[in-house]
């Protein structure tokens, strides 16, 4: 896995419809964690489909894994993820305050398996 690529491709199943849903969306890492946020919150399709079925296909480059997504809700997790995003895509640093969007958005964790599919 690539950390430096700046999307992956995260597949969710519809909660309505069971169809894949695919999005392009910002990411970091750490280990084999990924953190999302989701600006638009819990009002997210996407978010919203982990939420009924967490089951999830990420790509990342050429690596695509069957892993399952969860919405971060330690306190401790939280303040990994949000300066991890914010550091890579918006050149924060340690001493700085959160931008609106690294301070808001809904953070999500998808914990991948040891190797790819």
């Amino acid at each position: 896995m690539d950390p430096g690529l700046p999307f992956c491709y995260v597949t969710s199943t519809g909660r309505r419809t069971g169809r894949a849903h695919t999005i392009e969306i910002w990411f970091a890492s750490s280990g084999r964690t990924l953190y999302l946020l989701s600006g638009g919150g819990d009002r997210s399709d996407w978010v919203r489909n982990i939420r009924k079925n967490p089951s999830v296909r990420v790509r990342i480059g050429e690596e695509t894994h069957d892993a399952l997504a969860r919405i971060v809700e330690d306190p401790a997790e939280d303040a990994i993820a949000r300066p991890l995003l914010a550091s890579k895509y918006q050149g924060w640093r340690e001493g700085q305050p959160l931008s609106s969007w690294a301070r808001t958005a809904l953070p999500v964790a998808i914990d991948l398996p040891e190797a790819p599919r």
